[in-house]
């Protein structure tokens, strides 16, 4: 998100949740101008910051200043830097690119620093790609942390979504299919997926 009528049209709708991209190589960056517009977002849904291997104390500070109930991090931070994250008081969301061969047993470490794992498609440019992977590949994993479903998720996966019979899914993260441009999110879309996956 980085427009402010369409903030405001998406805030009407009651996601949980509305993601800020903090990172600089993303088409849907947030630049320092638009990032104001962050305050103005309803306080019962979570703002989130989005991140890529940035430093601690960027992240620290972005988090500070626009008050981010969340962060999402996508890229390889370590479990210090999570845990760190985590001390702060927002809740942390790490991000894994899942492939035929991902090791889930790997997230075993970061189980206790954050409070959901997403699951993404494996791309070089840190999500955002459009593309769905293998939901069968969760078949794998085998924690109890709750976590999000993201990648490439469109209106027609919502009956596949329903058909998850997984407490552990919490969330579904939904982006570039619900898109006009980058960052510039369809509304009448958007109400569409809200009403048929609630």
């Amino acid at each position: 998100m980085k427009h402010a009528a369409n903030i405001a049209a998406v805030a009407e709708l009651h996601p949980d949740y509305m993601g800020f991209i903090f990172y600089e190589k993303s088409p849907r960056y947030i630049s320092e101008v638009s990032s104001e517009l962050i305050k103005y977002v309803p306080h019962e849904i979570k703002t989130v910051g989005v991140f890529v291997d940035e430093a601690i104390e960027n992240v620290s500070a972005a988090v500070a200043k626009h008050h981010l109930k969340a962060v999402q991090l996508h890229g390889k931070e370590s479990i210090d830097f999570c845990r760190e994250i985590k001390q702060t008081g927002v809740e942390v969301i790490k991000a894994f690119g899942v492939h035929p061969d991902f090791d889930f047993a790997a997230l075993e470490a970061y189980e206790p620093v954050v409070d959901y794992f997403l699951f993404d498609t494996q791309t070089p440019a840190h999500g955002g790609s459009g593309k769905v992977f293998e939901w069968a590949l969760l078949n794998n994993y085998q924690l109890s942390k709750p976590y999000f479903l993201s990648g490439g998720i469109d209106l027609r996966h919502v009956d596949q979504i329903k058909d998850i019979k997984d407490d552990r899914l919490y969330s579904v993260d939904i982006n570039s299919k619900f898109e006009l441009e980058p960052g510039l999110k369809d509304i009448s879309k958007l109400k569409e997926f809200f009403n048929n996956i609630k």
